[in-house]
């Protein structure tokens, strides 16, 4: 903690090099949706669903590992109401009914001492899916298009607007091109569903939070220190809100990780997302928003 008691660092003499290394990220991660493609969950693709009652409670984990083998794919399986009642949502291309006949027999063999019963089964269409899509986008183009307005109303200069929309923008195209390159690679799903879009928000949420506490402090210091240079002040900005910001980070990224690790299955896509959002939002705070404020200012003068 002595790190951040009289705290000095030259956040904007470093950023061409994060620049670069935004730039690197940016652009792979924009590849990699482009040519690789999104694997989107049954919310966004469509898909069917089946709710069964067991007459005693079921290992989630167990079920999800035994049912992969004869659905073709890993099933979403998740609690429905009681430990006893299971949620079971697959993209199997098959018929509804062959697919009830698939789960219904594997659960028969798989537990034979605990009787069920399906209460539920369901189509998502893909009609559905493509509007929940359409407007899982909506929601993301217009939490940023509110946020630009918000920034521009409470600082009164654009350059400001821009550069946290622009750390925002980078944010999440950032996290979304590491979903598609790590699809394949680690051992729970990465599939964009609606707890993932919950999960962009909350970092969009984040990253914003800590952006504007940043400007604030460059608000505040302008009136106190008027003789000051505009990236010298910036810089003390930072620095003056240095320990806030990584004891912030830190906090959140220790809760976080315990639910990475503690929360089941299902939320570890959900906190994957968080973990990876959390320390880009902290980065963007630091080098990227207030970066390209300082751009822009120095541009704007000059014009």
């Amino acid at each position: 903690m002595r790190w951040f008691e009289t705290p000095n660092f030259d956040f904007n003499g470093a950023r061409k090099v994060a620049y670069i290394f935004s730039a690197i990220l940016f652009l792979a991660s924009l590849g990699a949706i482009l040519t690789k493609g999104l694997q989107y969950g049954i919310d966004f693709k469509g898909g069917k669903e089946f709710v069964l009652d067991f007459e005693n409670p079921v290992s989630v984990v167990d079920m999800r590992s035994d049912l992969s083998e004869p659905l073709g794919a890993t099933p979403e399986l998740k609690l429905f109401g009681s430990e006893s009642e299971i949620l079971i949502r697959t993209d199997n291309e098959q018929p509804i009914s062959e697919v009830q006949q698939i789960i219904t027999s594997s659960m028969t063999e798989l537990y034979p001492d605990n009787p069920f019963t399906v209460i539920k089964t369901d189509v998502v269409g893909p009609r559905f899916a493509e509007d929940l899509k359409s407007g899982a986008l909506q929601a993301i183009i217009y939490a940023i298009v509110i946020i630009f307005i918000y920034i521009l109303i409470r600082f009164r200069n654009w350059t400001f607007s821009a550069g946290a929309v622009a750390a925002l923008i980078h944010d999440v195209v950032i996290v979304l091109g590491i979903f598609t390159l790590m699809a394949d690679l680690v051992p729970f799903s990465l599939q964009v569903d609606q707890a993932i879009i919950a999960a962009f928000l909350t970092i969009v949420g984040y990253s914003l939070n800590d952006t504007v506490v940043v400007f604030d402090r460059i608000r505040e210091n302008s009136n106190v220190h008027k003789g000051m240079d505009f990236m010298p002040m910036v810089n003390k900005s930072l620095n003056d809100t240095l320990s806030r910001t990584v004891i912030t980070s830190i906090t959140t990224l220790f809760v976080v990780t315990v639910l990475f690790i503690f929360g089941g299955e299902v939320l570890k896509g959900f906190s994957f997302a968080l973990l990876i959002g959390i320390v880009l939002g902290t980065y963007s705070s630091l080098f990227v928003a207030s970066s390209l404020v300082v751009e822009l200012e120095a541009r704007t003068k000059k014009s």
